[in-house]
C-alpha cells in the first residue's frame, strides 16, 4: 500500500504528520508493505504551513496514478471571522486557506483519484471540505471536524456524525487528532489487523469510536 499525504500552503502539520508516522511505522513492522510520501499539486517543494509557518517538505508532485491512497489533510489557522477590516487576519481562517486550494490544481487531481476505483482517498478533519466544495462528492457520506458540519452539509455532501466515515473508497475524519485514527483504519484494512495492533502498541494509542459504514439495518428511533 502506497499513500501520497497531499500538502498544499496553510496545512495542518498534524493532520499530515499522524497519518505518515502510523504508516511509516505500519511499513517498518511488515518489511515494506505500507510505504509514504509527502507530495504536492505542485511537486517537490517546501509548503508552509498554517501552524506558525512551520515548513514541511514536500519530496514530490501528486500522482494519483502511483498511489493507492490519496490523504488530504486540513487546514491551520484562526478560527471564526476576524475583527473589523483586517486582511491579514482574515487570510489566516481555516476556511480561507481551505478555499484556496480550489484555485490549484489539487481538486483536479483528488477528483483523478476518486474517478479510479482502485485508489482510496482518505480525508483528515477540514480536508473533506476541499473535494467537497470543489463538487466532488455531492450525494456520499462523510465527516469533517465539527465546526465545519454545516459547511460540508450544504455543499450536498451527506454530513455523518462519526470519528471515522468509510464509504469506500471515501474515507473521512473528523477533528484534528482522527488523522491517527484513519491511518490506523487503513493499515488494519489493508495490511492486516495484527500491523495495525502492533502500531497502536508502539504509540500506546487506541482508536477511538465505530468506524461508520453505510451498511447493515438503519437505526430506528428508540
Amino acid at each position: 500500500m502506497h499513500t501520497q499525504i497531499a500538502l498544499f500552503d496553510g496545512v495542518d502539520p498534524l493532520d499530515a504528520i499522524a497519518p505518515y508516522e502510523v504508516l511509516w511505522a505500519a511499513g517498518s513492522l511488515s518489511d515494506g508493505l505500507a510505504t509514504v510520501e509527502l507530495v504536492s499539486a505542485e511537486g517537490a517543494r517546501p509548503v508552509v504551513s498554517g501552524s506558525g509557518g512551520l515548513v514541511l517538505q514536500a519530496t514530490a508532485a501528486l500522482d494519483p496514478s502511483a498511489a493507492d491512497v490519496v490523504v488530504v489533510p486540513g487546514a491551520a489557522g484562526r478560527v471564526g471571522d476576524p475583527d473589523g477590516d483586517d486582511q491579514e487576519e482574515a487570510d489566516d481562517t481555516i476556511a480561507v486557506r481551505l478555499a484556496r486550494t480550489l484555485e490549484t490544481d489539487l481538486p483536479r487531481l483528488i477528483g483523478e483519484a476518486l474517478a479510479d476505483p482502485a485508489v482510496i482517498v482518505a480525508c483528515i478533519c477540514g480536508g473533506a471540505l476541499i473535494p467537497a466544495m470543489a463538487g466532488l462528492i455531492e450525494g456520499r457520506p462523510a465527516v469533517t471536524h465539527h465546526l465545519g458540519m454545516d459547511l460540508l452539509d450544504a455543499t450536498g455532501t451527506t454530513a455523518v456524525a462519526a470519528r471515522v466515515v468509510d464509504d469506500g473508497d471515501l474515507i473521512t475524519s473528523g477533528g484534528v487528532t482522527s488523522g491517527l485514527d484513519v491511518a490506523l483504519h487503513l493499515v488494519e484494512r489493508f495490511v492486516g489487523p495484527q500491523i495495525a495492533h502492533a502500531v497502536e502498541s508502539l504509540f500506546e494509542f487506541e482508536r477511538r469510536g465505530v468506524v461508520w459504514r453505510p451498511t447493515g439495518p438503519i437505526p430506528v428511533a428508540p
